[in-house]
Parts: structure tokens; sequence; C-alpha cells
């Protein structure tokens, strides 16, 4: 896969010399050591999602030099409503559009096609598996799609991600409020332990039950 230098160059600039210390610095966002991304050739962030700065929280997060091959999973619906948005969504922030209710019928690939084309392209993918925001400091039921990508790629590494303080700000339904603390807690980059995608999400969910008592952030209470 070769290097888009114009591309690469602005999103250095963007998240790494105007984004990243906006939000340190007047935001309050913390920010763990992410290097050892670099020595990973390819990887998938799974994390929670509870602000619209989540996506931007990650980018800012990650090393520089990695950022132009790793695509945040987004919404055709909302980035890429229109042609013009597509284009610039896809190139200031490298998002991976999908349709969130593909038909069969119109030929398309669907969500997990996309992703698993963009992952065999060498593209490294930035995804939350709640698929919306939920409610602040609360970690809703993870869908599936995760684990079905990597039960067919099962030599791809997830890097979970736990973001805790986010919700305080621009959450769903809600207005900026500023200035509030945020931690990015990184976790290992990590193997499947098996190719069925149950037991990947098994072990997915387990992975952010034992964040959630760490960091001490309430999972959503099942309604059954």
């Amino acid at each position: 896969m070769e290097k888009p230098f114009l591309k690469s160059r602005c999103l250095k600039v963007i998240y790494k010399g105007i984004c990243r210390p906006i939000l340190k610095y007047f935001v309050g966002v913390q920010y763990p050591d992410c290097s050892f991304l670099k020595d990973e050739k390819q990887f998938v962030i799974i994390a929670n999602h509870n602000s619209h700065l989540d996506t931007l929280s990650l980018l800012t997060s990650l090393p520089g030099d990695i950022l132009w091959k790793v695509r945040p999973v987004a919404a055709q619906d909302y980035f890429g409503n229109t042609k013009l948005k597509a284009k610039l969504s896809n190139f200031f922030i490298n998002t991976l559009l999908i349709n969130r209710r593909p038909k069969k019928e119109d030929g398309k690939s669907n969500a997990l096609d996309k992703m698993i084309e963009a992952i065999d392209d060498g593209y490294s993918l930035i995804l939350f598996p709640e698929g919306s925001r939920g409610e602040p400091e609360q970690l809703s039921k993870m869908k599936s799609g995760i684990a079905r990508l990597l039960s067919q790629r099962p030599n791809l590494k997830y890097v979970p991600v736990f973001m805790t303080g986010m919700g305080t700000s621009l959450p769903k339904g809600g207005v900026v409020v500023l200035p509030y603390n945020a931690t990015l807690h990184f976790g290992k980059p990590t193997l499947p332990e098996s190719d069925d995608s149950y037991a990947i999400m098994d072990q997915i969910e387990k992975t952010f039950a034992d964040m959630v008592e760490k960091y001490g952030v309430k999972e959503e209470e099942d309604d059954d």
C-alpha cells in the first residue's frame, strides 16, 4: 500500500499539530503513550462511544506517522449523504463509510464486506461496537459486527480503548460542556482466542467488563 504524501501530511498537521493541543490543554483530554501502535502492522481499535468527540480524541491519540492508514468506520447516511461531504470526510477524517441499512438488491457491499476489503487493502480501523452514542458514562450492549469481522480475519489484533469522562461533553442530544476531564485507556493489542464469532464476542465483552470494573464506569442495565 503506497503512502499518500499529501493526505498523510495533512492528517498529521490537523490531528497532531492542531486538534491534539486544543483537546489536551483547553478541553482536558488525558492521553496515554500510544507509540506501541507503530510496532503493529495492522489492528482494529474498538472503543466505547459517548460523545461526538470520541473519534477526534482517538485520532489525536495515534502516532502521527500511521494516521493515514487508520480509518474510522462511519455512517454513510451521516458523513456521506452528499458527494461533497463524503469527499471531505474521506480526506480530512479518512473515514470508511458504511451503509447502516444496506439493501441486498442494490448490489452494494454490506458493512462487513467493506470493512474486510479495507483490512485486506492494508488499513487499520476504528470501530465503535455499541453502534451509536449511548448515555453518558454507561456502556451499552455491543453489536456482533466486530466479532464477525475478527472471525473472518483471525490474525488481526484488536486494541480495546475505554474512554472515561467523554460523556460530559457533546453527549447524544446534549450540548458542549467545557472544561471537562476525560481519559483514554488503551489495552494491549490482542489476537482473538478463537475463530468462532460467539467466542470472540465473549472475549471482547470480558475485556470491556474488566475495564469497566477497573475504571469505574457503570454498564447499562439490560431491560430484560
